[in-house]
């Protein structure tokens, strides 16, 4: 049994795809943000980060979204949702790497620029410049990274569900989406499938 501590609208949805996806036995625990539940000593006990996602496995707690989404996949080898092949699942792991080092950072600096300074003009300057640079971000993924219809070509694997979940925050990061439409195109596809509609129905 896997447990997956998330909180709604967080790249937390990428895991919970995934275990559905994969097959998976897992039990959900939510974290409200708005109770300051992140940072209340028994999560912090759990996740000394104080963010989500969170798995616990039988082996251990895992965090960081690139872990987790590998994790469930070389768990669960039957749902095919990673290359075994070296060269291909380091192409895998450049795609989902660039997602949590680079897109979601610049997201972040709109809703978490305290993360990075304590300067109330320097975070409005951080958070203005949101729309720049997550357009540019996703314009690196429109452009060079999603072959498509799925980010690797006709395989869906794990970096489908994050793509989709950046995506699901295109709108309040001010991105063109014209600019975009293959991206748009692949959240729509994304949209429908079942594991997805079912994540945001036990997450609502």
């Amino acid at each position: 049994m896997l447990t997956l501590y998330y909180t709604p609208k967080t790249c937390a949805l990428a895991t919970h795809i995934t275990l559905i996806d994969a097959g998976a036995d897992y039990t959900l625990k939510r974290i409200d943000f708005a109770k300051g539940e992140q940072r209340a000593p028994e999560f912090l006990a759990l996740n000394p980060k104080g963010r989500v996602p969170a798995l616990v496995t039988p082996q251990g707690i895992l965090t960081e979204t690139t872990a987790l989404l590998t994790y469930i996949a070389q768990t669960h080898p039957q749902a095919n949702l990673a290359p075994t092949e070296p060269f291909a699942l380091a192409r895998l792991q450049s795609f989902t790497a660039f997602l949590s080092s680079t897109l979601h950072v610049a997201h972040a600096h709109g809703p978490r620029g305290s993360r990075w300074t304590d300067d109330a003009a320097a975070q409005a300057a951080l958070k203005a410049y949101v729309p720049t640079s997550v357009t540019a971000a996703f314009k690196l993924v429109e452009d060079t990274m999603l072959e498509g219809p799925f980010v690797m070509g006709d395989t869906y694997t794990i970096a489908d569900p994050y793509l989709y979940t950046m995506s699901t925050w295109i709108e309040g990061d001010q991105v063109d989406a014209t600019l975009i439409p293959r991206v748009m195109a692949h959240r729509q596809m994304m949209s429908e499938r079942p594991s997805v509609i079912r994540a945001l129905a036990e997450e609502a």
